[in-house]
């Protein structure tokens, strides 16, 4: 296959690259760094992506900013930074991409553990992981061309642990390699509108 891999050289992104270049072509987009670049909250950035890396069968999205604070310290604009970044920069990866992508193509958004486990100040988070959840089930079923389309929730991961621990008190972290699993099936297998939960 040839897959696409946004936040492919991120703390999970670069492990979920080296699996699947094991057997497949992978091509890594981010903001700054890869093979191509693309902003998330950019829709012409996006439509320029699709257009440079055509023929794909597969996109992975492990990228979007979400703003963090005390809800009641947080404006309406920091919500829309979490919005206008993972939520619909995922939401628009589909809705651009799957008049791109080939036939029988699939799509693999990230959330995490914060969407039904929300730790002191992830309310921003919390909030675009959830909908993205239901954006997941939903699309599922309106996809044409046998496209699919699930969406990868880790908890904390170990190989953000050291940085990220204090964040989540009471967390166990995830391993890398079950962390990877989920990507693994949604993309290589068959499941489509699902949550893949790893924690």
């Amino acid at each position: 296959m040839k897959i696409l891999i946004i936040g492919g050289n991120g703390t999970i992104g670069n492990k979920v690259t080296a699996e699947l270049k094991k057997r497949h072509e992978v091509i890594v987009a981010g903001r700054k760094s890869g093979d191509v670049t693309v902003d998330l909250a950019s829709e012409g950035s996006i439509e320029k992506m699709f257009q440079d890396v055509p023929n794909l069968d597969a996109v992975i999205s492990i990228a979007g900013a979400t703003k963090w604070g005390n809800f009641e310290d947080l404006t309406e604009e920091d919500f829309y930074i979490s919005i206008r970044n993972k939520l619909m920069g995922q939401v628009n990866l589909v809705r651009i991409g799957q008049r791109y992508l080939k036939d029988n193509g699939s799509f693999t958004l990230t959330t995490g553990i914060l969407g039904e486990d929300p730790v002191k100040g992830s309310v921003g988070a919390s909030m675009v992981n959830g909908g993205i959840h239901s954006f997941v089930i939903a699309a599922a079923r309106e996809l044409k061309r046998e496209l699919r389309i699930n969406v990868v929730a880790p908890g904390l991961v170990e190989d953000a642990a050291e940085r990220q621990g204090q964040l989540f008190p009471g967390h166990l972290p995830v391993t890398m390699k079950r962390t990877v699993s989920g990507y693994l099936r949604s993309v290589e297998g068959y499941v489509t509108g699902e949550v893949i939960r790893l924690y």
